[in-house]
């Protein structure tokens, strides 16, 4: 049964209210056409035992018939297709000769006595001569020559006719009353639910960072739901900045040690060598446990984190004059935490400063569901063939300065985690342009 019903809510309360409405429907023309042929029976009945008096009155004690009476009296039945009399007496039939006939059959075995019918014109059923069902009403007369039997007879389609000609107009005024129950349970379905449509936008917006809970005010049977789910996000929200924390005061604790002993080994190929296998293997593990603590329901705003480091950059900056100029819409956010946001802007501003002649160019723009950051300097660039090297951790092209060769390698990794990119490219006419790729919040 549960494979039989739609998936969505909206499509399973319509399908049974679909199915309801067409039970309605038709439990309601099968009632009504009950009813209407039980009147229209009624109806027919009461002319027939008039057509009965009638004949009764041209009968007299001894079973004989007046007919110059009775077709006097017999003109007033008219003259429809298919209505008929018959009295049968002593002196034989008259009118028609075939009513009541019983249907040719098998014999039937022989049934118990049946009761005495009531006084009165009683029910009878029989077939015309033409094949076509009777309604007929019967009266027997005690007369002292014997039993006198009449009967008067019309078409069963005299029923049947009124019956068809008043469902048509009925039944189209139930599909019309149908189709305004439907039209009124969609508008009801929308408004009803809503709230649940409003409330899994939020659940979105929360995996998107742009909201951090789900609104409290929402219906009573929303509400229980909504606050589990606020709840869960805290909880989510408690352990993800506990495992944030652990990473980062483990990579704090580890990476100026293992750089410097690197540094201080440069000049010992198989010791350097070592340390650098140490340092992947950390770098590695690190990494897996930030990927599993990144928080990528944040929305950090672009352009005020660049700026301040920006700031930080010119200040600190010990060679010839260097502007940084940058062309970022503020309403441009990424869905990067703060600190790692800034991680990835020092380590690409630090690094263009350090081989930039006199100017670094910043800009971001949004594409889509990411947003594309470049950093382009006016130095002298990478070479195509080292671009892909530079990204590896411990290497440098550059010995000039103090940096360890761990910057670039860095943002890739971080990148990476929150399923961004970095592409390192020549910026004409010379220079180094960085192509930044994150999620956009």
């Amino acid at each position: 049964m549960t494979r039989l019903m739609p998936r969505s809510l909206q499509a399973r309360m319509l399908l049974v209210s679909a199915l309801a409405t067409v039970l309605a429907l038709v439990l309601a023309g099968a009632v009504m056409a009950g009813l209407l042929g039980r009147f229209v029976a009624e109806g027919l009945d009461r002319r027939l035992d008039a057509q009965l008096l009638v004949l009764a009155s041209v009968v007299d004690g001894e079973g004989r018939v007046d007919r110059a009476r009775l077709t006097q009296r017999v003109a007033a039945f008219g003259s429809d297709p298919g209505w008929q009399w018959q009295i049968k007496g002593p002196d034989g039939a008259i009118g028609a000769a075939d009513i009541p006939a019983p249907p040719a059959g098998p014999l039937a075995p022989p049934a118990p006595p049946a009761p005495p019918a009531p006084p009165g014109p009683h029910p009878a059923e029989a077939k015309g001569a033409n094949g076509g069902a009777l309604h007929a009403r019967t009266i027997t007369l005690t007369t002292r020559r014997g039993a006198v039997t009449l009967t008067a007879a019309a078409p069963r389609a005299v029923i049947a006719r009124p019956i068809e000609g008043a469902l048509a107009p009925l039944l189209m005024a139930l599909a019309g009353v149908a189709a305004l129950l439907t039209g009124a349970l969609l508008i009801q379905l929308r408004v009803a639910l809503r709230p649940l449509r409003r409330l899994r936008d939020q659940v979105a917006a929360i995996r998107t960072g742009a909201r951090d809970r789900v609104d409290d005010d929402q219906p009573a049977e929303l509400a229980p739901l909504a606050s589990e789910l606020n709840a869960l996000t805290g909880d989510n929200a408690s352990a993800l900045a506990t495992a944030r924390a652990s990473a980062a005061n483990l990579a704090h604790a580890l990476k100026t040690p293992v750089a410097a002993l690197a540094i201080e080994l440069r000049d010992q190929p198989r010791l350097a060598a070592t340390v650098a296998r140490i340092d992947r293997t950390i770098r590695h593990h690190l990494a897996r446990a930030r990927a599993a603590a990144v928080n990528r329901r944040v929305a950090t705003t672009l352009a005020p984190a660049v700026a301040d480091i920006a700031a930080v950059v010119e200040r600190l900056h010990d060679g010839p004059p260097l502007t940084i100029v940058r062309a970022i819409a503020d309403d441009i956010a990424v869905a990067v935490d703060a600190q790692d946001l800034d991680e990835l802007l020092g380590n690409l501003l630090d690094n263009a400063a350090r081989h930039a002649a006199s100017r670094i160019d910043v800009a971001a723009r949004r594409d889509g569901r990411n947003v594309t950051v470049t950093i382009a300097d006016d130095g002298p660039g990478i070479p195509a063939a080292a671009r892909a090297q530079v990204l590896q951790p411990g290497t440098r092209l550059d010995e000039r300065g103090d940096g360890h060769g761990f910057g670039l390698p860095i943002v890739a990794e971080l990148a990476a985690l929150y399923g961004g990119a970095i592409i390192l490219a020549e910026k004409a006419p010379h220079g180094l342009l960085v192509t930044l790729t994150l999620p956009a919040a």
